[in-house]
């Protein structure tokens, strides 16, 4: 139950950020909104109440929301504009760019402010390059052999270690083969052998499998002022963003494979894992799920927000309206993109269910 209603909490939250920067948006430049949504509402259910010129409401499927602007040639595939001037296609392209491009700015901006929060209340990490082990990770060889927290490594294959890095040029060329390992442990010098585990990396956009024994650098936390903080918020959200790039770039090349995206029923799992973790696990969680989701609106798809971004543009740069015909077209091939996508992931996602 903890999961189901952390996940819906969590869904909910980036949801409704998304649809608000829509919402801000329109009514800055002056459109009218007619629909704000949490949830789809399909079949007529749900909860909903009007407002003024605007319904506002709650769909019973959850995986989702929509703020629907007069006049716009959405995903409804409603073409009944009027030219009334607070329809969405009476407003010049960039006041058109921005309506669209909102939802996927506040998504952002709530990672950053998440980041923010988060670096605020536990400090900044600053990496010991030293080669004193910070954590020994279960399931892993140097876990079996009794390597521990702040035990120092001293040698391994018999060559002296300074720092981390001459450790790790070392051991992750060896694969599934035998490493000996010096150590200082409380004072007194220790020496066993382990057989590597394998394990994939990522490097320059590519599945790298190196050596491993299961250790990790200590990490020394200090507390950081708010400048920092809004600064590693800015940092550590350009950084999951460029990890999603890289991602793409991987699933394009054929580095790694659609097997590896996750749907829903993965995100409400690692909600759930989050969950136990603490409040911070969860909102750092909350704060990449957030990324991914401005990402993936931001991509030139049809039905999505880049969708509309890219025809705007393309309004403005040939001074005309494209024919309705184009556009219905171009969103109905949108629409079949994002059916086959959802039923990827939920493919995957029942499929590790089950493994």
């Amino acid at each position: 139950m903890t999961t189901i209603i952390s996940f819906i909490f969590l869904l909910g939250v980036l949801i409704f950020v998304h649809e608000l920067g829509h919402f801000l948006a329109a009514r800055s430049v002056g459109m009218r909104v007619e629909k704000f949504y949490l949830g789809f509402n399909l079949f007529g259910l749900g909860l909903h109440k009007k407002w003024g010129d605007t319904e506002y409401g709650i769909g019973l499927f959850p995986l989702g929301g929509y703020v629907k602007v007069s006049g716009i040639l959405d995903e409804s595939f409603d073409d009944s504009a009027t030219g009334a001037p607070y329809e969405y296609q009476s407003k010049k392209s960039w006041q058109q760019i921005w309506f669209a491009s909102a939802g996927v700015i506040m998504n952002f901006l709530l990672a950053i402010i998440i980041f923010t929060i988060i670096t605020l209340k536990m400090g900044i990490g600053e990496v010991d390059n030293s080669p004193v082990i910070g954590q020994v990770l279960p399931d892993y060889p140097a876990y079996d052999t009794g390597l521990v927290e702040d035990d120092e490594i001293i040698s391994v294959n018999g060559v002296n270690i300074n720092n981390w890095d001459e450790m790790t040029s070392i051991i992750q060329p060896i694969i599934e083969e035998q490493v000996i390992i010096e150590w200082l442990h409380d004072g007194i010098i220790l020496k066993d052998s382990v057989i590597t585990k394998v394990s994939e990396n990522i490097v320059s956009g590519k599945v790298v499998k190196v050596g491993m024994i299961g250790i990790s650098k200590k990490i020394n936390l200090r507390e950081a002022t708010i400048i920092e903080s809004v600064q590693e918020g800015f940092r550590r959200t350009i950084f999951w963003f460029l990890v999603i790039v890289d991602s793409i770039k991987m699933l394009i090349t054929g580095e790694a494979s659609l097997k590896d995206v996750g749907g829903p029923i993965m995100i409400a799992q690692l909600t759930g894992e989050s969950v136990k973790s603490g409040l911070l696990s969860f909102f750092n969680l909350m704060a990449i799920i957030s990324i991914n989701l401005a990402f993936l609106n931001i991509l030139p798809i049809p039905a999505l927000d880049g969708g509309h971004i890219i025809i705007s543009l393309t309004e403005g740069i040939i001074r005309r309206k494209l024919p309705v015909k184009i556009k219905l077209g171009f969103q109905q091939i949108g629409v079949v993109l994002m059916l086959l996508l959802f039923v990827v992931v939920m493919f995957n996602d029942i499929s590790r269910l089950f493994n």
